[in-house]
């Protein structure tokens, strides 16, 4: 069998973004026509004209806690428990309905391997045919209908194993013999430890694929030692699979169905490759068509193609989150504010507020990197701005480009709380 899942995987590059820029502003009218959320949210945009990723970098972004309050508002009002945002209410086209914390309600639509994890089950070494153990959560979230929709769509057999119940999933492990386990990496290491307790061999299991937590290399080497390769992949609740490892573990490819763009935390402004920002991800799901939802997820584009073959963008992987948020001598102060407060002077290329001091102390300095000489009075005037946007007072500390971390932190929380 090929090493790849389709042969979408391998297209040359252009081939691909003239495909997904073609059928961008397609999806663009369809949210538009058939979801009452983007209605609004879209009034003012033509969706002929977005054809570009310059043109959809002008779109406005829509981010988590924004799609709560719209659906919490709603149902408030005894509208659409989707906030508007579903092309479907329940019915025929709704099987499934989920919720996340929030909570926040998703809909699952009829199309075969409805969340997109097909490719990302394929790429951790999964093959038609095998049997998976499925421990992702079954109850109230997607996860586990997530997964096992994407194995049955790529031929395999599930055993529902959900979550808990350790001494039993080892006994169906034992029993059933599973080539691989999908779920969390913590679970899986915890049913295998008390296998070992138990004096059960579970020879079969060879293969993972992981997803919900963080999958450092020091677990990924135990569970290698233990004659497991694990993969990790990367999904939201909202969007499906966005992106997978593979077996070059050189980052995460992104999925075929979506575009995906990093932006300055607090903004919609796409930053450099390379440069660590928010992920916003933008579907060509028909049944919940989200346009440029903005994940809460903090990564970075890798330059070049994966050297598995596959030729789609990768991105580093999850790096925190990127809502920073922080209050300042009772005052919230938030990433857009910076942003709101740099763009005030066209010298100022990046901009970092740190947060220092101890408790009931707090000190604010606005970092700003410039490639301007001591520019006259720069720092005055941004020390004005700081006070004008965010009511509060700061320092301002000029900086050559470059000097500031790359990590998308535009809020640096540096306080003592002890």
């Amino acid at each position: 069998m090929s090493n790849f899942f389709d042969a979408l995987e391998t297209r040359d590059p252009s081939v691909r973004e003239a495909a997904l820029l073609a059928a961008l502003p397609l999806q663009v009218a369809h949210a538009k026509l058939a979801s009452a959320a983007f209605a609004e949210i879209l009034k003012d945009v033509h969706p002929a004209d977005v054809t570009t990723r310059t043109a959809l970098a002008h779109l406005p972004v829509t981010r988590k806690h924004e799609l709560l309050a719209l659906q919490l508002n709603s149902r408030s009002h005894g509208g659409s428990v989707f906030g508007g945002f579903s092309t479907a209410g329940f019915g025929a086209q709704v099987p499934r309905v989920f919720a996340s914390p929030g909570p926040i309600y998703e809909p699952e639509g009829t199309a075969k391997d409805y969340w997109r994890m097909a490719r990302a089950i394929f790429a951790a070494g999964f093959r038609p045919g095998e049997l998976i153990h499925n421990s992702f959560s079954y109850h109230f979230v997607p996860a586990g209908s997530m997964m096992e929709t994407g194995a049955h769509a790529l031929g395999c057999t599930v055993f529902p194993g959900g979550t808990g119940q350790t001494e039993q999933q080892v006994q169906a492990m034992a029993e059933l013999q599973p080539a691989g386990y999908i779920g969390t990496p913590s679970f899986l290491k915890i049913i295998l430890e008390r296998a070992a307790e138990m004096g059960v061999a579970l020879p079969s299991l060879t293969k993972a694929m992981f997803g919900g937590e963080a999958f450092p290399p020091s677990l990924r080497d135990w569970f290698t030692a233990h004659g497991i390769a694990g993969y990790q992949c990367y999904a939201t609740a909202d969007l499906g699979s966005i992106a997978y490892e593979t077996s070059a573990r050189e980052g995460l490819v992104l999925d075929e169905g979506v575009l995906l763009e990093i932006v300055r935390p607090g903004t919609g402004d796409p930053v450099a490759e390379g440069e660590v920002g928010e992920v916003v991800v933008t579907t060509l799901n028909r049944t919940y068509p989200l346009i440029r939802f903005g994940t809460g997820d903090l990564s970075a584009v890798l330059p070049g193609a994966c050297p598995s073959g596959r030729t789609n963008m990768r991105i580093k992987g999850w790096m925190g989150r990127a809502d920073q948020t922080t209050k300042i001598r009772g005052m919230f102060v938030h990433p857009g504010q910076v942003d709101t407060i740099a763009k005030r002077f066209p010298e100022i290329t990046k901009a970092r507020l740190v947060v220092s001091g101890e408790m009931a102390n707090d000190q604010m300095t606005l970092k700003v990197e410039t490639a301007c000489s001591g520019p006259d009075g720069l720092a005055a005037k941004v020390m004005e701005a700081i006070r004008d946007v965010t009511k509060l007072r700061g320092q301002v500390e000029v900086v050559l480009p470059g000097s500031l971390p790359n990590d998308g932190k535009v809020i640096e929380d540096a306080r003592s709380y002890q």
